[in-house]
């Protein structure tokens, strides 16, 4: 369990969601994503993942995906996540278990966190060091 916590760690930015209809979703960007059939987790009930890569192919799929519990991504990147507080139909425990990025990717400018400040100010010079 701590070696899948320090994987959560390195890799919140690339976690999913079991997607009701089919498939997985990923909690950063919403892009619908698949587990690999060669995935180790292929056909097991697996609510959220983590994944090193995405392989490309008429769907996306994610490969070396490793189960992980969505309490572990707001204790590794609580800048990133919050807990989920929506009353509604649901229960208790899938409110706590609810979990949600903390920025909205389709506001103004909310996009600037993709890019560090020096390429955004781009420093200049167009084609040499960075110094």
């Amino acid at each position: 369990m701590r070696v899948r916590q320090a994987l959560c760690s390195g890799f919140f930015r690339n976690s999913a969601r079991k997607d009701p209809q089919e498939g997985y979703k990923t909690l950063i960007e919403g892009t619908p994503v698949y587990m690999h059939p060669s995935s180790a987790l292929f056909g097991k009930p697996a609510e959220h993942v983590i994944f090193h890569t995405l392989i490309m192919t008429t769907k996306e799929y994610m490969h070396c995906t490793t189960a992980i519990e969505p309490k572990w991504l707001v204790e590794c990147a609580p800048s990133f996540f919050k807990v989920g507080g929506g009353k509604g139909e649901l229960s208790k425990r899938r409110r706590n278990e609810r979990i949600q990025p903390l920025f909205n990717r389709f506001g103004d400018g909310d996009d600037s966190w993709r890019l560090s400040a020096q390429k955004r100010q781009g420093r200049g010079g167009g084609g040499g060091t960075w110094g």
